[in-house]
């Protein structure tokens, strides 16, 4: 058996220490303790990927509650019924045919790009995590993540023209690129 490290116990005591108010907490705002619990493990295990930065932070309390309330957010928005698209608004054809075939290339510019860009890419823009909840992640404030990704994304676009050849129509709309295999 592995020795726990200091990052560890820090997270088991605060985790201790707060687990069953924000149990109470959610239960309330949820209304059971089935969807209450779901929640709880995903502030865990976000709490679990901050490391020993966790154990830097001056109130757990307030961070874990707040994380905490940002994942209900999130559960919201996620919850929201869908509706269709009117017909007059749905893609063309062969327009959607080059998005979808696009997405065979973009695995591979990804793995191209800076650790960073790819991870809020990633995070907020394929995975759907907010932007406020990856500012809360990485404990740096919402203005600097947006322009962290819409730089992101511009770099993106750069490296897909480059390295896929993705052209535009003059509506701003995928066309025709030429794929690459994934690595």
């Amino acid at each position: 058996m592995s020795k726990a490290t200091p990052e560890y116990h820090c997270l088991i005591n605060a985790w201790k220490a707060y687990e069953a108010e924000l149990r109470r907490w959610l239960i309330t705002r949820l209304g059971n303790s089935s969807d209450a619990e779901d929640v709880l493990q995903q502030v865990f295990e976000k709490a679990m990927l901050q490391r020993e930065q966790f154990c830097q932070l001056e109130n757990v309390r307030a961070w874990l509650f707040r994380v905490a309330r940002n994942t209900l957010i999130d559960r919201y928005r996620l919850s929201h019924d869908t509706i269709e698209w009117a017909d007059h608004i749905a893609l063309e054809s062969s327009e959607a045919d080059a998005v979808v075939s696009l997405s065979e290339c973009l695995p591979r510019v990804l793995s191209e790009l800076s650790p960073e860009d790819r991870e809020v890419i990633t995070r907020c823009d394929i995975e759907g995590m907010s932007q406020q909840a990856f500012a809360t992640m990485h404990q740096i404030s919402l203005p600097a993540v947006k322009s962290r990704i819409q730089r992101a994304r511009r770099r993106l676009r750069k490296t897909l023209e480059k390295n896929c050849q993705v052209r535009f129509s003059d509506a701003g709309h995928v066309c025709c690129f030429v794929p690459r295999p994934p690595l």
